[in-house]
């Protein structure tokens, strides 16, 4: 069969391409807000310090309102919940856009900041929709979430550069903008399409605990926060080392080459066959991506750091699609999406502490010094993978998972190799 058959079967199913494409829209919000404010303010004000400020608001006012926006979702459903928070957050988003260009005083801007952090995870909603269409055939559930990685990198490639060239070239407004036009178009597309919306769970089927309350999930959220905080640092250090090189404007590009190579990954992992223990591929994934640290300690010019980036790369789209997929095993149908929305939540966190942490390096002590940041945060990332791998195997049975008939081969044979 054609190698690309994997991804064609999954668009078999009716409805599929509607709801990716929706969700595609959706999720290149959150490319290009962050950086777009940061963009809009200094160029408006000049103010770096306010820009970045402002930007940190909005990230973690998101992870702090997101996973709870995504357990009303499991609860009432995806057309209910995701179009009253859509519209606060568009709201929030003008307002912000009022205040900064008539000049208002900042602690308006940190208001509307805040309450644009109401934006739901687009992603998460979309994946809860393939885990319903193939949440018995882990083939296709496979391929789904790598397809969905390789549409996360997309939007990381496109988002920031269309947002700075909209508020550098037409104006500064522009960026946030079409940010917020891209989330109200991909949230109203996607809660259209109500046959592939997946079935809400009363109050009834709830146990009233948070997703985080499963052991396996407590673990991948708080790798993700350091990973985070990687994804984080190497933004921040990136630029400052593209600057210090007398060419800054190439740090857009070397940070594109980043998100290529994980693309490029994600793609031919949704291909692969793979069989043994999912645990155990994440735990090798985790490593992988702190290993491919080390060759940020010895740049020393861009080609070499956008070689060494690019390798890097390659570890991170197979390390999320085998992290929704333990979610997946890990978390009541009930709270799915709520799980996947933790996990988006500590990757925000993370690259909000990694972001402020290079910042001050840079500043104290250059821009290769800062590349020691995302290094550190692979060892802790790698260290708590380890010590939490016990937490992961074997998956517990869930009641109503489509895990479970496939889960017990998979526990006999990590026991076995273990």
């Amino acid at each position: 069969m054609p190698s690309t058959s994997p991804y064609r079967a999954i668009f078999a199913a009716p409805g599929t391409k509607g709801f990716s494409a929706a969700g595609f829209l959706g999720r290149m919000t959150l490319s290009m807000a962050g950086i777009g404010v940061v963009t809009m303010v200094s160029e408006l004000t000049g103010r770096y310090g306010l820009a970045g400020a402002l930007s940190a608001t909005l990230a973690l006012s998101a992870a702090s309102i997101g996973p709870q926006i995504s357990r009303l979702v499991d609860r009432h459903g995806q057309r209910r919940v995701l179009r009253p928070a859509t519209l606060v957050a568009l709201t929030a988003v003008c307002g912000l856009l009022l205040s900064a260009h008539r000049g208002w005083p900042d602690w308006t801007l940190f208001v509307f900041a805040a309450g644009a952090g109401c934006v739901p995870s687009v992603g998460s909603m979309v994946r809860a929709r393939w885990a319903a269409i193939y949440g018995d055939s882990p083939r296709e559930l496979h391929a789904a979430y790598a397809w969905e990685s390789i549409v996360d990198e997309v939007c990381f490639i496109l988002g920031p550069v269309i947002s700075i060239g909209l508020s550098t070239t037409w104006f500064p407004e522009a960026g946030p903008l079409l940010a917020a036009c891209f989330l109200a178009a991909g949230v109203f597309s996607l809660t259209a399409q109500r046959a592939t919306e997946p079935v809400p769970h009363p109050r009834g089927q709830h146990t009233g605990r948070s997703a985080l309350r499963s052991r396996g999930l407590q673990v991948l959220v708080v790798t993700f926060v350091a990973t985070g905080a990687i994804f984080g640092a190497i933004d921040v250090v990136t630029v400052a080392f593209a600057e210090d090189e007398g060419h800054k404007g190439a740090a857009s590009l070397v940070l594109a080459v980043y998100a290529l190579g994980s693309c490029l990954a994600g793609a031919i992992f949704g291909l692969l066959r793979l069989s043994g223990s999912v645990s155990r591929r994440w735990l090798w994934g985790i490593c992988a991506i702190a290993v491919s640290m080390i060759p940020l300690q010895l740049v020393g010019n861009l080609p070499f750091l956008a070689v060494a980036l690019f390798v890097a790369g390659l570890a991170i789209a197979p390390t999320m699609v085998t992290t929704m997929a333990l979610v997946e095993r890990h978390v009541p149908r009930a709270h799915l999406t709520e799980g996947m929305t933790w996990v988006s939540t500590g990757l925000a966190v993370g690259v909000a502490l990694g972001s402020s942490a290079a910042g001050w390096v840079v500043d104290a002590a250059g821009a290769r010094a800062g590349y020691a940041v995302p290094a550190v945060a692979g060892v802790f990332a790698a260290a708590v993978a380890f010590l939490g791998y016990r937490r992961l195997r074997p998956a517990p049975q869930r009641e109503g998972s489509g895990a479970d008939g496939r889960q017990d081969h998979e526990d006999r044979t990590e026991q076995r190799v273990a």
